[in-house]
């Protein structure tokens, strides 16, 4: 489902969500931080582990998204999650409507102690943007620790040289995922792969791959939409003809159609990597998840190993 739809679609909840919320407390109320701690919100959980990471100690962090075995397009925002999100000084999300439901809550319950760093906004990015999928994005989670590092250290001005220098280790441990997607675009270039959705689209044309799902189908499945039938038809024949050597499935979305994607992949002999639009948990930073997804293409590819699933 994409952004439009996904807002569409929870706009009731969430506002029948803050209405419950604003008759227990004022709109406009400061909200004290948990235990000296400055009280934080991402609305993914791989965004809420970051500012975790950044924010350290002096942070208590809650992801309003965090289960990767269910579909966060059907997301609904609950009073707790309201209430939660209200209480915050300080939140992540990722905009291109993919979380539409924080918008409605802060506006419902606005403050001028709230700091938000919305992705899409940080990014440059127009509310057009097609993919929504930012945390794929290679250059999205340093200037997201970047954003971290100024609020933070605004909301805690003491603190400021322990938010920089957690951020200078953030941006180091990323080293390993740079490095292997320029180990695999140099070693496999222009790998064929195919797709249902185009989840894990940033990461793949980082690793230099040639996505023969064309765009139009992934966003039709994205967004709930009935492909063509001929389009339907071009995704089967590249299982059937071998013309693609990676199948990188949607694990966290899934219905009877990519179902039969994923049999017809498998009939074919062709390696599936599952990708995931919520951190993998437990086990994962945001970082190992990155480099786990980019090491399974690659076992795909070199060794025929499929990794559909991570947890």
């Amino acid at each position: 489902m994409n952004a439009l739809l996904r807002a569409n679609a929870m706009s009731v909840v969430v506002a029948v969500t803050v209405v419950v919320l604003l008759a227990g407390c004022g709109a406009g109320s400061s909200t004290p931080a948990a235990n000296g701690r400055i009280v934080a919100v991402g609305a993914e959980n791989q965004y809420a582990n970051v500012i975790s990471q950044i924010g350290g100690q002096y942070v208590a962090v809650t992801a309003v998204e965090r289960n990767p075995n269910t579909d966060p397009h059907s997301f609904e925002a609950s009073p707790s999650v309201a209430q939660v999100v209200s209480d915050a000084r300080l939140v992540v999300q990722n905009g291109v409507g993919y979380d539409a439901f924080m918008n409605k809550i802060e506006a419902a319950s606005a403050s001028s102690e709230r700091r938000v760093i919305d992705v899409q906004k940080l990014l440059g990015l127009p509310d057009s943007t097609p993919n929504p999928h930012l945390w794929y994005k290679p250059s999205t989670m340093p200037a997201v620790a970047r954003a971290l590092v100024s609020d933070l250290s605004a909301l805690a001005p003491a603190h400021a040289a322990y938010f920089a220098a957690n951020a200078k280790r953030f941006d180091a441990s990323l080293t390993p995922w740079y490095q292997a997607l320029k180990q695999f675009a140099d070693r496999y270039p222009h790998t064929p792969v195919a797709t249902t959705e185009p989840v894990s689209d940033y990461m793949l044309q980082a690793a230099g791959t040639t996505n023969l799902t064309p765009f139009g189908f992934q966003a039709d499945i994205m967004n709930g939409v009935d492909p063509a039938p001929q389009d339907v038809t071009h995704q089967n024949n590249l299982f059937a003809q071998h013309l693609v050597k990676v199948f990188v499935y949607n694990q966290q979305v899934t219905d009877s159609l990519t179902d039969t994607f994923l049999s017809a992949a498998q009939r074919a002999g062709i390696p599936v990597v599952g990708v995931y639009e919520t951190m993998p948990t437990p086990g994962y930073d945001y970082q190992t998840w990155m480099l786990a997804e980019v090491n399974a293409l690659r076992r795909a590819v070199a060794d025929k190993v499929s990794t559909e699933r991570l947890t």
